[in-house]
Parts: structure tokens; sequence; C-alpha cells
């Protein structure tokens, strides 16, 4: 569970540092990522590299989509949860450090569950979700036991993923909407006390190494979808290319610095502030930035032997909304920091989703080297631009979400 700002986070259990995992000795809070934290992202975006399975064949369909957010949400949802947590205190004694590969395994049986989520395996994912639930809430009770009111929320919602495991059909919708909803709606039943502090440092790093963690697993999707076939040069210009776009799209975060400049306009932010600033740039910000980086590879794996021929609308579309995804969602993060120009971006992403038409009109590969250098065209722009490299105002201009 992610508390916005204003959550009361209660007296934390800390050790006296410095240790090995960066906690220091004023408060238990980390200075960096440990590499349990790491470890556990691993197993989360195996969960969420699940998805383009669901939208990665030609017949892909609307209730594809619809499935992938419902899926896409409760992950997000908890791993968000766990996220506050590791920066509240990285868990650091051996209880804790257990109780985190338990719920890491919660998170695999949700992994091995998605392809088949609203069929066979719904209750499995129900089971392995509720597991996730039951750990989070147990490790927040030895940083911050209040917690323990939002814990039955979340448990509903996993009670509601097993159930729709049963039910299944329109009804079963419902149910997964109603899990999403019910703890993402939690705040406003329990109204928060007190300040939630975090680590800007920390929260920086954990989530810059998130997306990069979902960028390398966008390469695997190009080997995987490669698999089996001979390598010719249509095979080669097709991974290529899908490498590239992938490197666009990590040059429009990590090229511009734009993490670098999230760390400084959070710190620059009073303390008050900055849960409000992280819910908006972190959290939500980034679920069209993920979504984003999911649909352009499950249209990739698609494209990978059909380079130089002409696809179904799905894999195209799935590759241009991808990008356009990314482009707004990273966007929004900027302007949730207020640290750089939205509108070139903004332009680019309506750009990219008219391009997805050349691909059903000429070739994939047309449409993926469109898409590069469209990106590279707002990139460019946007570094002349006078207001780029202006000063962020964290401190100044920051409002509670």
């Amino acid at each position: 569970m992610i508390e916005p700002a204003g959550f009361e986070s209660g007296p934390a259990v800390t050790e006296p540092g410095p240790d090995e995992n960066g906690t220091d000795e004023n408060g238990g809070q980390p200075l960096r990522v440990s590499t349990l934290e790491l470890f556990f992202d691993l197993v989360f975006v195996f969960a969420i590299t699940q998805l383009t399975g669901i939208l990665a064949h030609h017949d892909v369909t609307v209730e594809d989509g619809f499935r992938v957010l419902l899926i896409f949400g409760v992950l997000w949802w908890m791993y968000g949860g766990y996220v506050w947590l590791a920066t509240a205190r990285t868990p650091s004694q051996t209880p804790e450090r257990l109780l985190m590969l338990v719920g890491m395994a919660g998170f695999l049986i949700m992994a091995l569950a998605i392809p088949e989520a609203f069929g066979r395996d719904g209750v499995a994912l129900g089971i392995g979700y509720l597991v996730v639930v039951v750990v989070h809430g147990w490790l927040y009770q030895r940083v911050n036991r209040n917690i323990a009111r939002v814990v039955p929320f979340n448990l509903l919602a996993a009670a509601l993923v097993i159930v729709a495991g049963v039910v299944k059909g329109p009804a079963g919708y419902l149910l997964w909407v109603a899990a999403l909803a019910i703890p993402a709606l939690s705040p406003l039943v329990i109204k928060p006390h007190g300040r939630f502090s975090i680590s800007p440092s920390h929260f920086t790093e954990r989530h810059g190494a998130l997306v990069i963690i979902v960028f390398g697993e966008s390469v695997v999707d190009i080997v995987i979808g490669a698999e089996g076939h001979p390598v010719t040069v249509s095979l080669i210009l097709s991974a290529v290319l899908g490498l590239a776009l992938s490197a666009a799209l990590w040059w429009a975060y990590f090229g511009a610095a734009d993490d670098e400049r999230a760390e400084r306009s959070l710190t620059a932010a009073d303390s008050a502030v900055r849960p409000g600033l992280a819910l908006a740039a972190y959290f939500y910000s980034y679920i069209p930035l993920l979504l984003g980086v999911v649909a352009m590879a499950s249209g990739v794996k698609q494209a990978i032997e059909d380079t130089g021929r002409t696809l179904p609308a799905g894999p195209c579309w799935a590759l241009g909304c991808g990008v356009a995804l990314f482009l707004a969602g990273s966007a929004a993060f900027r302007h949730a920091l207020r640290i750089g120009v939205q509108r070139y971006r903004l332009g680019a992403a309506v750009v990219c989703v008219a391009a997805s038409a050349v691909g059903v009109a000429l070739s994939v590969a047309a449409e993926m080297v469109l898409l590069i250098v469209i990106v590279a065209a707002a990139l460019i722009l946007e570094g002349s631009a006078p207001e780029h490299g202006a000063p962020e105002h964290g401190a100044a201009d920051t409002v509670e979400a």
C-alpha cells in the first residue's frame, strides 16, 4: 500500500548504523538501494513482463488490454507498498529478510499465473497476491504500526481476486475492479495523520533501477521472439530496430538526466510535501511509463520475424501506443516534479499514435524507424528549448497531492 502525503509514519524500529545496507544512524532511513531490494525487483519485473505475453499475438483485443490494466494495477499497488516500506528502513534483520523473500515468492506465484489469470489459474494468482499482502502488512508492523488500519483493505482486495478466479466472466471482472479500487480509495476512508518520511536518494535510485530492469526485460523479449528462427538479415534488422527503440526511450529518461534532476527536486522540497510529490511522480506517472514499455515490447516481439512486411493492426498499435504512453508518462513525471519541458514529449506522443498506421500500411520496420526518429526529434527540440536546464522548483512550487 502506498501512503499519500499525510500518512503517519509512526515509530520506526531501527538499527544503529550505517551498515552494509546503507542504513544511516539518524533514524534508520536507507542511503542506497540494497541488493535484496534489487533481487526483489527482478522477480517483480518478471511478473510485469508476463503481461507482454497477453498482448503479443496478432489477434489482440480490447479485452486483452483491459486484463493487462487490471493485473498491472494490483501488481503496481503492492509493489509501491514494498518500496515505501524499504524507504522507511531497509529490512536488515534476518526475520525481515526472510519475510521479503516470502513476499518475492508471492509475486512469483502471481507471475506464473498471469497468462491464464482469467481462466484456470485465477485462484492461484489470488493466492499469490494474498501472500504479498500478508507479508507486506507483517513487515510494516515492524516499521510503522499505523499500517494495521489499512491492512484489512488490502486483505479484502486479495480475497476479491481469489473469488474472481472462481467466478470468472463479467462478475469476475467486476470483482477485479473492486479489488483494485478498494485499496486505492482506502486513504479517503482512513483519514491520514502526520507525515510519512522518505529518503529522496533511495527513492529515486530504486525507481531508476526498476526502469533499467524493465528495459532489460524488453531486450530479453527480442531474444525470445527470435528463438527458433534463422539469423537472417531481416531478423537482425528487426532485433537492432527493437533495441534502438528501447535505447531511444532509455535516452528520454536517463540520457536527459531526469533521474538526477528528480532527486534534486525531492531533496529541495519541504519534507512535508515530499510524499505527495513522490506519489504523483513515482506512482501515478510511472503507470503509463511502465505500461508503455510492456506494450512496445509486445509489438517488437511480434515484429521480430516480420520486419519487412505489414502486421495486423494489433501489434502495430501496440508499438505506437506503447512509445506514446512512455512519452506521456515521462512528461507527467516532469510536470509533477517541475524538472523540465513537457510539450515536445506530449506532441511526440500524439504523433507516435498516428505512426501506428505506417506499420499496417507499409511495414513494421518503417514504423519502428519512424518512432525512433520521432523520439529523437522530441529530445533534440527540448534540448534546445530555452526552458531546458532551468532550475528545479521543488522547494518553492511544490504542492501537496
